[in-house]
């Protein structure tokens, strides 16, 4: 009894102590197929759609060997992540945040102020490129109903910014599990619009001339490598996995795996499919930009809007 009651006490003690951030990502209700939904939408991005151009760097073989690479070590590196977040939600400790971890581990003050803010930046980073980008798909979308329309790129930035923001009134992480279903539906649409895409044009007669030799002197080519890598690396990238495991209900225990294994199937089944069909294509003049061509047709453009 005053071993629960002593439990009782710090849990108690924890809940007051949690700030805004924490209570954001606290209403520990989702069940493993949100937890993927989340995952998804997190890695399988418009983004996706450079991954083409990375394979004018590395060619078919560095290529298709950097794609599996990075699948398999950032599934195993998640993985183990979410095993150590799990070990210490069956001891009572649940970590929300990167930062709450970074407490544990290195301190109170490392935590806080090393930890915090490069995530801050990240995440700041991510903003300013997801109001961009939606600007960048608002404005194509617009200009194939209208091609002598005469609104601005900023004009459209300000109007996706405005929907990030009402986005970001929404009072919990979980509240967001049928937005990202959603996004989950058009990551799908808009990857089977560029393999398509892709198919067509690079099966026509008059389509692009296919050359997959590596252009460059070795200075080049080697800043063209990492390069890539850095494309590939960055497209796999989710620094929100402690947040998002902390959307699940307990028990925890192998729900984050089941989410995990849905979002690689998605991931597999998106990047492979997209980079593979747009290199054969397009032999590395793939454009990652959406207003460009082979995306600049209407159902694909639709397709694109990702909250």
């Amino acid at each position: 009894m005053g071993e629960e009651e002593s439990s009782g006490d710090r849990e108690e003690t924890r809940e007051e102590e949690v700030d805004a951030g924490a209570l954001f990502v606290l209403k520990s209700k989702g069940t493993w197929w949100h937890c993927g939904f989340h995952l998804t939408t997190s890695i399988v991005a418009p983004s996706l759609l450079s991954l083409p151009y990375a394979f004018k760097f590395l060619g078919w073989a560095g290529g298709i060997s950097c794609l599996v690479g990075g699948a398999a070590v950032t599934f195993y590196s998640y993985t183990l992540l979410s095993l150590t977040l799990e070990h210490h939600a069956s001891r009572g400790h649940r970590y929300l945040r990167f930062r709450d971890m970074a407490h544990h581990i290195l301190g109170p003050k490392w935590g806080k102020y090393f930890v915090g803010p490069i995530q801050m930046a990240v995440c700041y980073g991510v903003v300013i490129a997801t109001a961009l980008l939606g600007g960048q798909s608002l404005k194509a979308m617009y200009l194939v109903i209208d091609p002598n329309g005469d609104m601005k790129l900023y004009e459209f930035v300000i109007i996706f910014g405005a929907l990030l923001l009402v986005l970001a009134q929404i009072p919990s992480f979980h509240s967001l599990r049928h937005i990202n279903f959603f996004s989950l539906l058009l990551c799908l649409l808009y990857s089977a619009s560029s393999v398509v895409a892709s198919i067509y044009i690079g099966s026509k007669s008059n389509g692009p001339e296919k050359d997959y030799t590596i252009v460059g002197d070795q200075e080049t080519k080697v800043f063209g490598i990492f390069n890539a890598m850095s494309i590939i690396a960055t497209t796999y990238g989710n620094g929100i996995i402690p947040e998002i495991q902390a959307t699940l209900a307990t028990p925890v225990k192998g729900k984050m795996l089941k989410g995990l294994c849905m979002c690689y199937t998605v991931v597999i089944a998106t990047f492979f499919t997209v980079t593979i069909s747009g290199y054969w294509a397009f032999d590395g003049l793939f454009f990652s930009s959406i207003s460009s061509p082979p995306f600049n047709s209407r159902p694909f453009l639709w397709s694109t809007y990702n909250p």
